[in-house]
């Protein structure tokens, strides 16, 4: 469980949509606030999904082979197929140029509340999924489990409160480099976007496949 929730936190963390809106959100004005709503709400998700799956397991992973513990294999599988055949579509895509999205006008004159529920619209919804199908391993007896549940939800938010705390201590320097970043990850959207999709889901196909043929 844990290293796929690495895997998985690490391809949420460097997702290319929700950085280059966190760096618009924190180059418009009252950008901190904005971008620490926008964080805190983005985490609040992670964490809210997290712990409804964790109530519905009891804190107990299902018995090897028990019906629960193939459906969530299963459902493992099917994140992975479909991570991968996005993947895969994305990549035969003809090249299109890029336009940035309607809203990105309306950032300056965004609310925290607005910023906040953006965070819920860009959250990578198949990798978060995936996520809580691993999580129904977690035990939370075992206080490694615990360590490895608070350690993904902070890995998929990671990118983020880094931008934060960076715009927060060196604002000046900080707009600069991450409007240069926001450039790059627009110029390699796709390319990022291919790139972890493929990894994640080939990851999950495998890991979950092992799983129900042991």
């Amino acid at each position: 469980m844990v290293v796929d929730l690495v895997v998985i936190g690490t391809a949420i963390t460097l997702g290319p949509l929700h950085n280059s809106a966190f760096i618009l959100l924190l180059a418009s004005r009252r950008g901190v606030r904005k971008g620490l709503a926008f964080l805190l709400s983005w985490l609040a998700n992670l964490a809210v999904v997290v712990a409804c799956v964790v109530l519905l397991t009891g804190g107990k992973p299902p018995a090897p082979h028990s019906p629960p513990s193939t459906a969530a294999d299963a459902a493992k599988l099917a994140f992975g197929v479909g991570l991968a055949a996005y993947g895969v579509y994305r990549y035969r895509r003809p090249p299109r140029p890029h336009r940035p999205p309607s809203w990105t006008g309306r950032v300056d004159n965004a609310s925290i509340v607005t910023s906040a529920s953006l965070a819920w619209v860009l959250q990578p919804w198949g990798l978060v999924g995936a996520g809580a199908a691993t999580v129904v391993d977690a035990d939370l007896s075992s206080l490694t489990d615990w360590f490895a549940l608070a350690g993904y939800c902070v890995l998929a938010t990671l990118s983020l409160l880094v931008m934060e705390v960076y715009s927060v201590r060196a604002p000046a320097a900080a707009q600069a480099r991450l409007d240069a970043l926001r450039s790059s990850l627009e110029r390699n959207q796709d390319r990022l976007i291919i790139i972890l999709s493929l990894t994640v889901g080939l990851w999950l196909m495998g890991r979950s496949i092992a799983d129900l043929v042991a």
